[in-house]
């Protein structure tokens, strides 16, 4: 669908922001515990920004945002770390969020087909630790070599007395490519394709306020030691959030992928209807895949209902992908953390069964 800006600029919208409803079978009913928005996160008020800004400019609304360059279309994306950095400061870690910074937003532009070409960030702190600072862009050239896209270079700002002591905040922005005639925006998805899931690395990027309050609550400690991990539970909790460049570009070049979603704030609720066209809904079998027992102990320890973990974290999930049937033993061929985890559906919404 091709949108005029005020301007007269043509954009290329591939994808729409609507709320759809949820029905989730509840595992856990019990009552008085904590939720994302007791944390200090309303996800609510967040969409009723997003609509008001849709109408100041009715063009947003996907992963990322395109436009037309040749036969090709620019495809670009930002996002932060988020509320991840105040455990990278407690633990005194920096040399991994630079990975979170670049996945959040490549990630989200290869939703729509594109591959990576470029990237930039913005590191903003109150008095610039040089040591630390450059921990911070080791993490991000990382992440860039990962991607197999270039840093093209960032901005530094030094703003004293904005930010307290020891603390920083980071943005990234990165810019890829897709052909015109390649490009995924779940138009074509139909009833009883498919649903591919692809594995989360932990918590990734989102979710951190609340699990900082379970934290808190729970009396835990960073420090402490897991059951499931040889790490401490905060060096578990600050595993850098998944790369899904190669193993998505490498599934394109497979098979015909109909839609992808990148599992961020919103979870699955809020994520996956962004894809799915209108009559449609999609069918998640929550037993399909071994949900991580880092999830589960944050949902014991915070006394969290089901459907709040489900609309606050990918709850072992980072990517999904959407394939006709007769391409999903292909797609699960390639040999990565991926499986079938529901299928798309006449109706709405999203049903977690």
């Amino acid at each position: 669908m091709m949108i005029k800006l005020p301007q007269g600029r043509p954009i290329y919208t591939p994808t729409r922001t609507s709320l759809r409803t949820t029905r989730l079978v509840q595992c856990n009913s019990g009552s008085g515990g904590l939720s994302y928005k007791s944390a200090g996160v309303d996800i609510e008020a967040g969409n009723e920004l997003v609509k008001r800004i849709q109408k100041l400019n009715p063009s947003i609304g996907g992963f990322s945002g395109m436009v037309p360059f040749g036969d090709s279309f620019l495809v670009a994306g930002t996002d932060g770390v988020g509320t991840k950095l105040k455990l990278a400061f407690d633990l005194n870690k920096h040399d991994t969020v630079g990975i979170d910074l670049v996945a959040m937003s490549v990630n989200d532009i290869i939703t729509s087909g594109a591959k990576p070409m470029f990237f930039l960030d913005y590191f903003a702190t109150g008095k610039l630790d040089v040591d630390t600072a450059e921990q911070v862009v080791k993490g991000i050239v990382d992440g860039c070599k990962q991607s197999e896209c270039q840093l093209l270079g960032g901005e530094t700002a030094e703003m004293p007395g904005f930010y307290a002591d020891g603390e920083y905040d980071l943005a990234g922005f990165a810019v890829g490519s897709v052909l015109k005639n390649k490009v995924i925006d779940g138009s074509r998805i139909q009833a009883g394709d498919v649903i591919l899931g692809y594995k989360s690395s932990g918590v990734h990027s989102n979710g951190f306020s609340l699990v900082r309050k379970v934290i808190e609550m729970s009396g835990s400690d960073f420090n402490q030691s897991v059951e499931w991990s040889d790490q401490s539970l905060g060096l578990t909790l600050l595993t850098p959030t998944r790369l899904y460049v190669k193993d998505v570009m490498n599934l394109i070049d497979m098979v015909d992928v109909k839609g992808l979603v990148h599992i961020t704030g919103g979870g699955f609720p809020e994520n996956i209807p962004r894809v799915i066209p209108k009559g449609l809904g999609t069918r998640i079998f929550n037993n399909s895949w071994e949900i991580p027992p880092l999830f589960k102990w944050i949902q014991e320890n915070g006394n969290i209902v089901d459907s709040e973990m489900f609309l606050t974290f990918n709850m072992g999930i980072g990517m999904i992908a959407v394939v006709s049937p007769s391409d999903a033993e292909k797609a699960l061929s390639l040999g990565v953390d991926a499986t079938i985890i529901g299928e798309i559906v006449e109706g709405g919404g999203v049903d977690i069964v």
